[in-house]
């Protein structure tokens, strides 16, 4: 598959690792025995993945091959692929992002009556980058109301900006206000006002700075792929820190925060600041080398009509080459208000 731009694969990599370490560690990532991952089967290929329930039918979205892939599943387990949302990258992609070759990253939510798709296109290493929408009235490809429409750039970033406009999240407060978080390295995770009537900030908004890592001068931001939960009076948001993209090798692991109002400040439950490279392990791989699958990472969520919310990302199967693979799990809240999940 081709690599997104947030894989910033640097030599920088290992440096990284020693900044702002969040604290309490979650249990390996091992697939243990009574869990949903054991039971995934079928075409679980799967990177940056997301995921959405319509009647009886699950959707996954997820990068794969250049553009956006869809699969599907009744059971949760079983995993079959449908396609994909595009053929070809928009012209608009193309033209404001010379030498793109892919759509990564993609976001799937239902509002105001429609399924709005939010996706990232950029080139390697870039924060020439840009979110795009689509929408559909259904997710069924047998309606004859399917047909994804596409409206162009919502957010746009370059060398000027302090952020990088991939991996985005659409998020609705408790007051029924729309909000993209986004971002990928540079300066760290953004959030951003929404009109909801288009779906795209009014112009000149501003974003809102939710969180960051803590790194030396001139040394990449390891942080990304941020997706906010709203629950029981707090926004929880899941940040993915260190590096994807290197298979077997990714150190992708995730963050959980939270805040009392959507713009924070977000805090791990020790009070560290999100903006100052804090919070919680929410996710994590054994690091010792028997565990099969390895960085764990870009966690999508959604929550069931049963008030079950499940967590999907992707990590990287020993057993399979490294290839980067579809993992699901309900999650759990503590007595402490804190989620976690049992995987």
């Amino acid at each position: 598959m081709s690599r997104p731009p947030k894989c910033l694969a640097t030599g920088l990599a290992l440096a990284a690792l020693a900044f702002a370490a969040p604290t309490q560690a979650a249990e390996p990532e091992n697939g243990a025995a009574g869990t949903l991952n054991v039971e995934l089967s079928g075409d679980l290929t799967a990177h940056d993945p997301v995921i959405i329930r319509q009647r009886d039918t699950y959707y996954v979205f997820n990068t794969i091959g250049r553009y956006i892939g869809i699969k599907t599943s009744k059971d949760l387990k079983h995993w079959t692929n449908a396609g994909a949302v595009f053929h070809e990258i928009p012209a608009w992609a193309r033209k404001a992002i010379p030498g793109t070759e892919g759509i990564w990253a993609p976001d799937i939510s239902r509002v105001n009556g429609e399924y709005r798709l939010y996706y990232s296109v950029s080139t390697f290493g870039s924060n020439r980058s840009a979110i795009g929408l689509a929408t559909n009235a259904t997710l069924d490809p047998s309606s004859p109301d399917y047909k994804w429409v596409d409206h162009g750039p919502v957010v746009m970033s370059d060398k000027n900006d302090d952020f990088n406009a991939i991996d985005p999240n659409l998020v609705v407060d408790d007051e029924g206000r729309q909000w993209l978080t986004l971002g990928s390295f540079w300066s760290g995770i953004k959030l951003f006002p929404l009109d909801p009537d288009t779906g795209k900030p009014r112009p000149g908004t501003e974003p809102y700075a939710i969180a960051r890592r803590l790194v030396p001068e001139g040394a990449p931001d390891p942080i990304e792929a941020p997706f906010i939960i709203p629950h029981d009076g707090w926004y929880y948001l899941l940040t993915s820190y260190d590096y994807c993209c290197k298979g077997v090798n990714s150190t992708y692991y995730v963050v959980v925060s939270r805040a009392k109002t959507i713009t924070g400040p977000y805090r791990g439950k020790d009070g560290s600041e999100a903006m100052m490279g804090g919070g919680t392990i929410f996710l994590r791989a054994d690091l010792q080398e028997k565990q099969r699958f390895r960085g764990p990472g870009h966690v999508g969520a959604f929550t069931d009509k049963d008030g079950t919310t499940y967590v999907v990302y992707h990590a990287y199967d020993k057993q399979a080459d490294g290839a980067p693979t579809l993992r699901i799990a309900p999650v759990r809240w503590g007595k402490d208000g804190w989620p976690y999940i049992e995987h």
